[in-house]
């Protein structure tokens, strides 16, 4: 593994320096083999080798002997003295290194030839040792805290019914992910004091998902796709999915884990466009309908997707900073959409190496042709199906939560709101289950999304109302497992709801009743809302109206399991 650690530091500072038109040469004649055969061993190491090579053009990787004629010591022995001011010789090999090459050259030592292009030659051979950061977590995410230096984190995008409709031009399938791992170069041997490569250029990131694979749409194949998924844009999407995410995995106990998930929603509906299931069912196209803002054909589109791919910033380079944003305006420019009516998101992560935690900011705008937008950061399950979907997904959960025994900690600092039809979540618990209680198991007609959320914008008023039992749910239950019923005008606590609304399958709701939505996600749904009250103090949730709100940043411990298992839905 020493000649592959040596090369993936090569190939890190030839990427770096931006070096083209290269020849590598290395001593042993099985690294070559196991480069180029995929089949036979996988590795990080073997695994980010390739990827570069793949960033330099797949340049030529040539067999020497050297190790016969001591050239490759000699010259290791050089690059472990060299000083930091002598790191030019990545630009021009000095006269120590040319001597020794010609003579290989010439044959003078060997009759081997080295590779004409010695800079990389001499990176790899002068490179000491790496280690890989990270750590191990006890937790039902991948990655406890997000204290991890190495991201997983994706972007997914999706239109009004939680599927793709068509993809936007030259964006490719809007799935896309930002996946590295840090490296670190230290001293071959305590007793070395000067690594002068290691000192310029401490940390690397490896990339695990290239541009290519971001833009990857359909008619482009990739391993693992299925064959009748190539030319469907939304079986590909999910297909995609599971791509990166096997570029992404990280190898974990009881489970392995891919990366956090910022999902997107464009809540245009083209009614006479029938793109969107009713309920589960085919539905023909109609309209108009108010409920549904669309501008005309078209309305229903994916955004566009930019990437910053995450780097190393600051005067010490030791900032870890990235970002995905973009717009639904197809239009628009993105240069002046801080002062135009266009649409815009922005999701940005950054971490210090080694320290804290990584902190996302998120930023949503509406316009005029796109009123109904959402922002997601998810921690999906790291297999099978999510709520809200019917397809396979990869996320963090490598161990899926059950009420009531789980907790969710975690920072938020609101620092602009949207006004007060903007609905922001301090927490949305998605989870799926069939109205007889059996699990989903992907058919959309009798597979049931249910859905808790707590909005934390203090201006969203209550809808469930004494006069207005049917937008609040059957009944309350208090902690010590008391129910009251929300006919009860002097005990249920109608403020502490937004509202409820019931599944569009059920055959035994209760009345009155609103039925949710039938056409935004591909299956039913069941949706209960609540807002900030006294009544979920004892789980740890906001309890007055701006609670946490602007002004107000927190660390919240949410008992979320416990409270789910409190909360009503239906089931028979």
């Amino acid at each position: 593994m020493q000649e592959f650690m040596s090369l993936l530091r090569g190939l890190q500072l030839a990427v770096h320096h931006r070096l083209h038109n290269l020849r590598i040469v290395v001593d042993a004649e099985s690294l070559i083999t196991i480069i180029h055969e995929f089949s036979l061993i996988h590795s990080h190491i073997i695994d980010d080798c390739r990827s570069l090579l793949l960033q330099l053009h797949d340049p030529l990787i040539r067999h020497s002997n050297r190790e016969f004629n001591m050239i490759a010591n000699r010259l290791a022995r050089f690059g472990a003295e060299i000083s930091e001011s002598d790191i030019t010789f990545l630009v021009e090999p000095p006269p120590f290194v040319l001597k020794l090459l010609q003579k290989d050259r010439d044959g003078l030592v060997t009759n081997h030839l080295f590779a004409s292009n010695s800079r990389i030659g001499m990176s790899i051979s002068g490179v000491s040792c790496l280690s890989l950061d990270g750590e191990k977590y006890i937790s039902a995410v991948g990655d406890s805290g997000m204290r991890r230096d190495g991201l997983r984190v994706a972007i997914e995008a999706w239109n009004q019914c939680n599927e793709v409709g068509e993809e936007v031009p030259k964006m490719g399938s809007p799935r896309a992910a930002d996946c590295f791992d840090v490296y670190k170069a230290s001293p071959r041997s305590q007793g070395e004091n000067n690594c002068s490569i290691c000192n310029a250029i401490p940390y690397m990131l490896v990339h695990r998902v290239t541009e290519e694979e971001n833009k990857l749409g359909i008619g482009k194949s990739f391993l693992g796709l299925k064959k009748k998924a190539i030319l469907d844009v939304d079986h590909y999407a999910a297909q995609k999915e599971l791509y990166l995410g096997s570029k992404c995995q990280v190898e974990d106990k009881p489970n392995p884990w891919q990366f956090w998930m910022i999902m997107l929603k464009n809540g245009n509906m083209d009614t006479y466009a029938a793109k969107c299931p009713k309920n589960g069912h085919r539905a023909g196209p109609y309209g108009p309908d108010n409920r549904f803002p669309c501008f005309g054909k078209g309305c229903m589109n994916q955004p566009l997707i930019f990437h910053n791919y995450t780097t190393l910033q600051g005067v010490n380079r030791t900032t870890l900073k990235g970002s995905f944003y973009g717009t639904w305006d197809l239009n628009s420019r993105l240069s002046k959409t801080s002062t135009e009516n266009s649409s815009f998101y922005s999701v940005k992560w950054q971490k210090e190496l080694g320290k804290g935690s990584w902190v996302f900011h998120h930023v949503l705008r509406t316009s005029t042709k796109y009123p109904w937008l959402m922002l997601y950061l998810r921690s999906d399950a790291t297999f099978d199906f999510s709520g809200g979907y019917h397809y396979p997904t990869r996320g963090m959960l490598k161990t899926i939560p059950e009420s009531p025994n789980f907790k969710v900690r975690f920072t938020l600092n609101v620092i602009k709101g949207g006004g007060p039809i903007s609905q922001f979540y301090l927490m949305d618990m998605g989870s799926c289950w069939k109205n007889n209680g059996k699990p989903c198991d992907g058919n959309v007609t009798t597979d049931v999304t249910r859905y808790s959320e707590m909005i934390l914008n203090p201006e969203t008023p209550s809808w469930c109302k004494p006069d207005i039992p049917k937008l609040c749910p059957p009944y309350h239950i208090f902690p010590n497992g008391t129910k009251i019923h929300r006919n009860d005008t002097i005990h249920f606590p109608y403020e502490a709801y937004h509202m409820y609304c019931a599944p569009g399958n059920g055959e035994f709701i209760e009345q009155p009743s609103v039925r949710c939505d039938p056409y935004s996600n591909p299956q039913p749904q069941e949706i209960l809302q609540i807002l900030p009250h006294p009544v979920w103090g004892d789980y740890g949730y906001p309890t007055t109206k701006g609670d946490g709100w602007i002004g107000d940043p927190r660390t919240w411990e949410l008992d979320v399991g416990r409270l789910s298992h409190s909360l009503y839905f239906y089931q028979v």
